[in-house]
C-alpha cells in the first residue's frame, strides 16, 4: 500500500516537473524569438534599480531611448567590441579563452574581471537579474545559446547597445550620448565612444563626464585596440543599398 502511494506521488511529481520544463522551454524560446523583432523597452535590471531607488527614498530615474543600429555610430560598436569582446563576430556566444584568463586573474585576488561576451551580457541584461550565482549563470548560458541561435550578430549588438546600463538610471547608448555629450549616438566620435566603453565595467562608479585617470588610461587603450582589431560595421548593408538607389 505504501509503495503504491509512493509510486503515484513520484509519478505525479515527474509529470509536474516534465510539464514545467516544457512550459519553460516553450515560453523562453517564444520570448527570445519575439525579442528578435520588437524593441526591448524594459529589463529586469531597470525594474530592480527603480525599486532600489524607491526604498532609498529617491525618485526612480530611467533614461532610455531605443534607436536602431543604423542610428548608432560605428565608433560605438567598434569601441565595445574592442573593450568587451574582440571575438564577438567569431564566437558562438562564449569565449572560453577569456573565461580562462578571467579565472586566472581573479585567483590572484586583484580587481575582479569578468569573462562574459557581449552575447552573454545581452542575455543577462534582457532576460535575467544581475546577482551572481551558479543558477543564474546556468540560465545565462541557456539564453546565450538561444539568442545566438535565433538572433543575428547585428541584432545582438543592437539590443546590447540599447539596454546596457551606462550610468545611474541611464540605459543604452542614445541616452548616454545625450546625457554626457549632448548629442545623438549616431554622432559619437571615436574618443567619446571609447570613453563610454571605458566606464562599462562599473557605469555607476565611473563617470564619462568627469573621468578619472584610470578611465582615461582605459580610453586610450580602447582607442588603440579599435584600430588593431577587425572593423565591425553593421552599416555596410545600408550604404550598399543607398549606393544602388543612386
Amino acid at each position: 500500500m505504501v509503495k503504491t502511494k509512493n509510486t503515484k506521488f513520484f509519478a505525479r511529481l515527474s509529470r509536474f516537473l516534465r510539464n514545467l520544463l516544457i512550459i519553460f522551454l516553450l515560453g523562453s524560446i517564444s520570448w527570445v524569438i519575439l525579442a528578435r523583432f520588437i524593441p526591448v523597452y524594459i529589463t529586469p535590471l531597470m525594474v530592480i534599480r527603480s525599486v532600489e531607488a524607491v526604498f532609498d527614498g529617491k525618485s526612480p530615474k530611467n533614461e532610455k531611448h531605443w534607436v536602431p543600429i543604423e542610428d548608432i555610430s560605428s565608433n560605438m560598436v567598434q569601441a565595445v567590441v574592442a573593450s568587451e569582446d574582440n571575438l564577438f563576430m567569431e564566437h558562438w556566444g562564449f569565449s572560453f579563452n577569456d573565461i580562462e584568463k578571467a579565472a586566472k586573474h581573479n585567483k590572484k585576488g586583484k580587481r575582479i574581471r569578468g569573462g562574459s561576451t557581449i552575447s552573454q551580457q545581452t542575455a543577462k541584461n534582457v532576460f535575467l537579474w544581475p546577482q551572481r550565482s551558479y543558477f543564474r549563470k546556468g540560465l545565462e548560458a541557456y539564453f546565450t545559446v538561444l539568442i545566438e541561435l535565433f538572433w543575428s550578430k547585428e541584432r545582438i549588438m543592437e539590443v546590447y547597445l540599447n539596454v546596457i546600463e551606462m550610468g545611474d538610471g541611464i540605459y543604452g547608448v542614445e541616452a548616454a550620448s545625450n546625457e554626457y555629450f549632448n548629442k545623438s549616438a549616431t554622432k559619437l566620435t571615436k574618443s567619446q565612444a571609447a570613453l563610454i566603453a571605458a566606464c562599462l565595467p562599473n557605469p555607476r562608479k565611473y563617470n564619462a563626464v568627469n573621468p578619472s585617470s584610470y578611465i582615461r588610461k582605459r580610453q586610450v587603450k580602447i582607442i588603440s585596440l579599435m584600430g588593431k582589431i577587425k572593423k565591425v560595421d553593421f552599416h555596410k548593408k545600408e550604404k550598399i543599398s543607398k549606393t544602388k538607389k543612386k
